[in-house]
C-alpha cells in the first residue's frame, strides 16, 4: 500500500498534469513574448510544477527561488511570513511570474507581491497549479489557474503533509486519517 493507500481519491492524473502544463506553458510564451521573463518557484511545494511548467515554455526565462515559511508544522496558515530564502537576481525590469503549487488563503502570496513590487520589476504575475478559492482571505488571484479544488487535504506533485507524499505523481486527497491521527 504506502504512500498510495493513504489516499482517498486521485484528483488529477499524472497525464492530467502533464496536458495542463503543456497548456499553461503554451499561453504564457505567447503573453511573454519579447519581455524578460522571470519565473519565481516558491519552495517547496511548487518545485515539480516549476520543473514541468518550464519545460513547456518557449520563449527566453530565468528561473529563481524563494522559500518562505507561513504554516510553522500546522495544516493551517498562521499568516506569518518568514522568508527563508531570498531571490538571487535583480528585480528590477523583468517581468516575475510567481509560480505557486496552490494557493489558498492567498497571505503569503499578498506579502511576497508586495515585497517583490517595491523591488522594480515591469510586471508580477501568478501562476498556480491549484486554486483553493474557499479558503482566500487575501484579494488576490492568479493570472494562470492550472485546475479549482474543493476545500480538501491534497497532496502530491510537489504539496505535502508534513513533509511526506511530495514525490507522489499525481494530485490526491489525503484521507483525514492521515492528518487527524
Amino acid at each position: 500500500m504506502g504512500m498510495n493507500g493513504d489516499i482517498l481519491q486521485v484528483l488529477f492524473s499524472e497525464e492530467q498534469l502533464r496536458q495542463k502544463c503543456a497548456e499553461l506553458g503554451a499561453r504564457i510564451s505567447r503573453d511573454y513574448e519579447g519581455k524578460n521573463l522571470l519565473m519565481v518557484s516558491v519552495l517547496k511545494g511548487s518545485v515539480v510544477f516549476m520543473a514541468d511548467l518550464m519545460r513547456h515554455i518557449t520563449v527566453p526565462c530565468s528561473i529563481d527561488f524563494m522559500a518562505v515559511s507561513s504554516y510553522g508544522s500546522g495544516v493551517k496558515t498562521s499568516g506569518v511570513v518568514k522568508i527563508i530564502k531570498d531571490l538571487d537576481i535583480d528585480l528590477a525590469g523583468r517581468d516575475i511570474l510567481i509560480v505557486e503549487d496552490i494557493l489558498d488563503s492567498g497571505m503569503t502570496l499578498t506579502y511576497l507581491t508586495e515585497l517583490l513590487r517595491d523591488r522594480g520589476p515591469a510586471s508580477i504575475r501568478i501562476a498556480a497549479l491549484l486554486d483553493k478559492p474557499s479558503r482566500r482571505r487575501a484579494n488576490v488571484q492568479p493570472d494562470y489557474v492550472g485546475y479549482v479544488v474543493p476545500d480538501e487535504f491534497v497532496v502530491g506533485y510537489g504539496l505535502d503533509y508534513d513533509e511526506k507524499y511530495r514525490n507522489l505523481p499525481y494530485v490526491g486527497i489525503l484521507k483525514p486519517a492521515v492528518y487527524t491521527r
